[in-house]
This record gives structure tokens, sequence and C-alpha cells, in this order.
């Protein structure tokens, strides 16, 4: 199933700084392993914003949301999920 997620981080100034590279850079390491699995499959920055719009392709809803919850940064985070399906007027293309 594919879905369309839009994330906006917002860190709570008073975080010890230390803490919050950490968690960043747990959150890269867990990013780049779902997008090798092939469930991330686009990950945009939202120019002038700490956040991004996602195009995930996984199994179900439960799979989504572990992979959601799972993100280090996932408490500062507020996610709009919209899933998607296949427009009838779309055209195949071949992949990029």
């Amino acid at each position: 199933m594919l879905y369309f997620v839009e994330i906006d981080v917002k860190i709570p100034a008073e975080i010890d700084p230390s803490r919050l590279e950490d968690m960043k850079a747990r959150e890269k390491i867990a990013s780049s392993e779902y997008q090798r699995s092939g469930e991330w499959l686009h990950l945009w920055r939202i120019a002038g914003k700490f956040g991004n719009i996602s195009i995930f392709d996984v199994s179900d809803h439960d799979r989504l949301h572990e992979i959601l919850w799972s993100l280090p940064l996932f408490p500062f985070m507020t996610i709009r999920v919209l899933p998607l399906a296949r427009h009838p007027a779309a055209i195949d293309r071949p992949p990029a």
C-alpha cells in the first residue's frame, strides 16, 4: 500500500543539544534502512522547515505505524498520513 506522509518536527528549546544530535544521527540511520528496504520510497525536504514529505510502500496501516513510531524523533513529530490509490487517468511510466 502506498502512503503520502507529511512530517513536521518541532524540537523543544530546552532539549539537551547532545541528546538532540544523537537522536538526529539515529534518525538518519533508521530512515536510510527503511529506504534501502524499499518501504520508504521517497524522502523530500520541505524548504524552510524541519520536516519532510515522504512516500511509503508498506504492507498495511500497521506496518506504517510501526515505522513511524520507531523513528527517534517521533515524540516531536506532527504527522499527516494519506493513503494513496492509483488514479484511472495516470499514465504508466518506467522507473527513473
